[in-house]
Formats: C-alpha cells, structure tokens, sequence
C-alpha cells in the first residue's frame, strides 16, 4: 500500500485495481488490512489516503453480503473517521464548497449523523481565525 504515494497515476490506479481484485476473495481480511494502514499512517496525505478509501468502498459494495457484522461496523466507523478528516483538510482551502456539501446533510426534522456533526465542528475549527 506504501506505492499510494507514487505520484504516477497509473501506479495509484493499479494499486487501488489490486486492493479491490484481492479484495473479491479476501473481503475481511483486505479491509481489515487497509483499516490498519490507515491506523498506522495518520499523516498520509489525503490524496493518497483516497485511493485506500475508494478501494475499501468497493470492496464493501461488491461483497456486502459476505461481511460479518463485527466487520461491517468497524470498518464503516473508521472509513466515516478517514473521510470525515479528508473533508476537513480539503475544506481548509475550499470552505465554501465543503460547508456547502456539508449543510446538505442538515435536514429540517431529521437528526444530523454523528460524522456530520464532528465534520461541520472540526471544519470550524480547522478554519477559526
């Protein structure tokens, strides 16, 4: 996963290929895998942290069925986290365009998730002045 940060996009592009093929028969054990690179590399920079990302979204869509429920729940929680802080850091050049996709998330009458409420109040912070 280290090639992530190769900075050619056909590196990138094979790698997220790779996570998502091996992904098709150890579903578990990749996401599991991917989860703890995150864990382990909390400064890798956003872009690259995407690719993970992606490739872990996909595994979960095409094998949604085969999850466990214990592995569902932390990955979904953790993949909520690294997302959460990929919206953050892109909104500390691009505020508006965020805040605008994040206030879509408000709905009158509806409690807002949890991720929504900690992007909105990390945003806030990150962009205090």
């Amino acid at each position: 996963m280290d090639a992530t940060t190769d900075k050619d996009p056909l590196v990138q592009e094979q790698i997220y290929n790779a996570l998502c093929y091996l992904g098709e028969s150890e579903p578990e054990e990749i996401l599991a895998s991917c989860n703890e690179y995150l864990r382990q590399h909390d400064k890798l920079a956003y872009p690259h942290r995407v690719i993970i990302l992606k490739a872990m979204e996909t595994v979960v869509k095409n094998n949604l069925a085969l999850l466990e429920k214990s592995t569902a729940k932390e990955v979904i929680r953790d993949w909520q986290q690294a997302a959460s802080n990929v919206l953050v850091a892109v909104g500390q050049r691009f505020i508006n365009k965020v805040m605008e996709e994040v206030l879509t998330k408000f709905q009158p009458g509806i409690l807002p998730h949890y991720f929504i409420v900690q992007t909105f109040a990390n945003l806030s912070v990150s962009n205090g002045e």
